[in-house]
């Protein structure tokens, strides 16, 4: 069913995530992980522009090197487009273009944000009306961190990441990104973590079913940065830092300018500091920048894909 389909631009814009706190449990025999996950949306967006077409297609811009990118069917945002013509029976196509400022692999769900807003963005195009319970079915079947770049602000992700409830943040947190020059690639920090785990030292066993610290929730209710330092947490953090050593200088650095805490975001490569308030985050982000590292100051919790009048 179509209501209003229009021909203008649709123009939505999705944000990147940091995982504040992520738990990763046993590889399973489908080689993979249930994981327990704080999730915050952050003020480094997606803008992706809609535009009714006879084929499926894309092209992109902003401001990192999307070069490298695949505009094929393989394109994650092409992908959400043609699950949602099929779902809905739309018989067209859309051409898509993103302005990516979220890095690329880089562990902070720029392409979940991608094919976020373009869920959103072609709903509204074709006028196919599906309820937001819908278009998070599709989200999930997409990938893990799509629900939550539909939704955005700060939720707790179990399962694969993508079953979310949402987690009540007091006031607004400041990171300090430092962004590298190179990707990780997800599945590959995921074995080597349990390639770790293997044949590391049986430190504790690994939770069946993780769970997010309730430290966390308490931070976040709080409001309190401080608090929220104490509580991060990465278990994917050693395997980046095996597969990619300079990490640990870039935590050290920002740590000994300041930060309250830092941490790799998600699978990587992305360094995300927690900053006291605005002001420290400035001053974190001056001294990052005088060390030569590509850095950006977000704040979170932002809301997620949402069109752009």
């Amino acid at each position: 069913m179509t209501i209003a389909a229009t021909d203008e631009a649709v123009h939505v814009r999705a944000p990147g995530k940091v995982n504040l706190f992520m738990r990763v449990g046993e590889v399973q025999s489908d080689g993979y992980h249930d994981v327990a996950t704080a999730y915050q949306a952050v003020s480094l967006y997606e803008d992706v522009r809609a535009w009714p077409d006879d084929e499926f297609s894309v092209t992109f811009g902003g401001s990192i090197d999307t070069s490298g990118l695949p505009t094929d069917a393989s394109n994650l945002a092409v992908r959400a487009a043609k699950l949602l013509a099929r779902t809905a029976g739309v018989p067209g196509g859309v051409h898509l273009e993103i302005e990516k400022h979220v890095p690329i692999a880089g562990g902070m769900g720029g392409g979940s944000a991608d094919a976020a807003a373009t869920l959103v963005a072609c709903d509204a195009m074709w006028g196919t009306a599906l309820s937001k319970e819908e278009l998070h079915a599709l989200a999930a079947k997409l990938g893990a961190d799509v629900p939550f770049a539909l939704s955005g602000g700060t939720a707790i992700g179990t399962g694969r990441g993508d079953r979310l409830n949402p987690a009540l943040a007091t006031g607004s947190f400041h990171w300090v990104l430092a962004v590298a020059e190179f990707g990780l690639s997800t599945p590959g920090v995921y074995r080597e973590l349990d390639r770790r785990r293997r044949e590391g030292p049986r430190l504790a066993a690994v939770e069946a079913t993780p769970t997010v610290d309730t430290s966390v929730l308490q931070a976040l209710r709080a409001g309190d940065p401080r608090l929220l330092a104490d509580a991060l947490h990465n278990d994917l953090q050693a395997a980046a830092l095996g597969l990619a050593p300079g990490l640990g200088g870039i935590l050290e650095l920002g740590e000994s300018h300041g930060a309250l805490a830092g941490l790799v975001s998600g699978s990587g490569p992305t360094v995300a500091f927690l900053a006291e308030d605005a002001d420290s985050a400035l001053e974190l982000q001056i001294a990052l920048s005088a060390a030569r590292l590509n850095v950006v100051h977000v704040h979170g919790p932002v809301h997620g894909a949402r069109i752009m009048h």
